[in-house]
């Protein structure tokens, strides 16, 4: 199926976007629920391309492997798990069955103890909350907190992941100890950098008249490390290991979120991410949103070899989303071998990268628009703001984004390029000056456009390209549910630190690294 759709991509490789365009490609193109919309017409995509993806799909087993997904097989091959990120917000409680049991129960007991302890902590003394995570403990949450700020009713919620100080100083300096909730967002309570933040959180509560027995709480598996760190069990909230970190937030790692928009938000949270999990099981081909959103990922990356994705919300409070995504994308598919450790026989998955629209047009759309690289972008948009007195603000957004997606399909030809400034220029400099307003296009693009970013869009969004990477890995026959990749400078790190430290030599070293050690003790002296 790869040498079929790379002889289509061939076939059609020297064919504009806009010459596929009819009165019906606008919603052919297209894939519309209840409660969003995505177009992907400004790709290169037609109606035999479409079938051929769809061709591979079916080949691949996506289906197939979906449903074990979803029936809690160990579809983590190399760690032997299920992958059951979408039970944490199954709120109906069907039965989801590992290993014989159902894991329901267990998963509703401890969203209701979370609410529980949210609303504890909503109605006392707290105002702000510090999560102190990384990687999966910290994006998503960090992420949802921010785009769901209108509906914050909460104390602040601030994140820590960096082990540079600065971090957690440049956090801690602005915040009353006595009225700091600090959670400690740790699967094994194990990982360095969060555990050094937290040893410094709670030697900064001591020392500011804070009570850390009574001011922190855990998310974590381990009761007997908790424990060792003076949180009692009554404020530890634990998942299982088929819950992967960069698909956590749905559970207790989304903890801040509860406190800052409440049980109920985070609830219409988990609802979004239900619809979206229904959604998926229940279309078929082409109306299938994730399926189609990974399918024209698929074109991009492995067929037509574009080796990286922008995703642009033209949406500030989504401002973390790109790099949410990121983690998502490029920890989950970002292999080399297939599930038989084999090396893939295509590309793994694209760079993801992005930011919040208008900002990035006066930043790197210079790049995506006169470069020399094709960079598919992803638009994503709400018809409507929640600042209703700044509406001409949100015309404004709006306009820009729908603008840049027509400029990327359209581009300006030499002639209306030289259009522009025949009133200027004459001759040879016409056409110099003519050059430099060229725009290619046929820049391919899609748009996921959306009511209103409240809770329950939020947890569609997020299921929505949660379930996007899921397709992409199964058509690569890879595992999206392990990260080896990131276990090797953690071992060497622990290995260095050390050397660094000077209290230990470092001999075996390769040489750059023995001259960098050694700069760094010189400059120390």
């Amino acid at each position: 199926m790869w040498d079929v759709l790379k002889t289509q991509a061939a076939r059609v490789a020297e064919r504009k976007i806009i010459d596929v365009f009819d009165d019906a490609r606008a919603d052919d193109f297209a894939v519309q629920t209840q409660h969003m919309r995505f177009d992907y017409a400004k790709t290169n995509i037609d109606a035999a391309t479409r079938a051929m993806l769809l061709k591979l799909a079916e080949a691949k087993g996506v289906a197939a492997r979906r449903d074990a997904m979803f029936a809690g097989e160990q579809i983590n091959e190399t760690e032997g798990r299920a992958v059951l990120h979408t039970a944490l917000r199954n709120l109906d409680g069907d039965a989801v069955m590992v290993d014989g049991q159902d894991v329901m129960p267990e998963v509703l007991a401890t969203l209701d103890r979370m609410a529980a302890y949210a609303d504890e902590v909503r109605a006392s003394a707290i105002t702000d909350v510090v999560n102190i995570g990384i990687g999966g403990s910290d994006l998503g949450p960090a992420m949802a907190v921010q785009a769901l700020s209108p509906y914050r009713d909460g104390p602040r919620c601030h994140f820590v992941s960096n082990v540079d100080g600065a971090h957690i100083a440049d956090v801690l300096r602005e915040l009353d100890a006595k009225t700091t909730l600090v959670v400690v967002a740790s699967k094994t309570f194990t990982t360095i950098e969060t555990m050094t933040n937290a040893r410094t959180a709670r030697a900064w509560m001591k020392e500011n008249g804070g009570d850390p027995s009574a001011q922190f709480c855990a998310l974590s598996t381990s009761e007997e490390k908790t424990a060792a760190f003076d949180i009692p069990a009554s404020r530890v909230f634990g998942f299982e290991d088929w819950v992967g970190g960069r698909y956590s937030m749905w559970g207790p790692i989304g903890l801040s979120i509860m406190l800052a928009i409440g049980p109920d938000g985070f609830r219409a949270f988990l609802r979004g991410g239900q619809d979206m999990d229904r959604h998926f099981c229940a279309a078929d081909g082409r109306e299938n949103m994730p399926l189609m959103l990974a399918l024209v990922g698929i074109w991009h990356r492995q067929i037509l070899g574009h080796a990286s994705r922008a995703v642009l919300p033209y949406d500030q409070r989504l401002g973390q989303l790109p790099a949410y995504l990121q983690q998502l994308e490029m920890e989950s598919n970002g292999k080399s071998v297939d599930m038989g450790g084999k090396p893939l026989p295509v590309e793994s998955g694209p760079v993801v990268w992005g930011a919040p629209g208008t900002n990035g047009q006066h930043a790197f759309y210079q790049l995506i628009h006169q470069g020399t690289s094709v960079i598919p972008c992803e638009f994503m948009v709400a018809c409507e703001g929640h600042e209703d007195d700044l509406k001409h603000h949100h015309d404004l957004l709006v306009a820009n984004c729908f603008a840049q997606s027509e400029a990327l399909l359209k581009g300006r030809d030499l002639d209306e390029a030289r259009s522009k400034v025949a009133d200027k220029f004459e001759g040879a400099e016409l056409e110099r000056q003519a050059a430099h307003r060229v725009f290619a296009g046929n820049r391919p693009s899609t748009t996921l456009i959306y009511p209103k970013l409240d809770p329950f869009t939020l947890g569609q969004i997020i299921a929505l390209y949660e379930h996007r990477v899921f397709v992409e890995g199964v058509i690569l026959g890879i595992n999206s549910y392990d990260q080896w990749g990131v276990e090797l400078g953690k071992e060497l790190a622990t290995a260095l630190q050390p050397v660094i430290e000077g209290s230990a030599p470092a001999d075996g070293k390769d040489g750059s690294t023995q001259a960098l050690v050694d700069y760094l003790h010189k400059h120390r002296g």
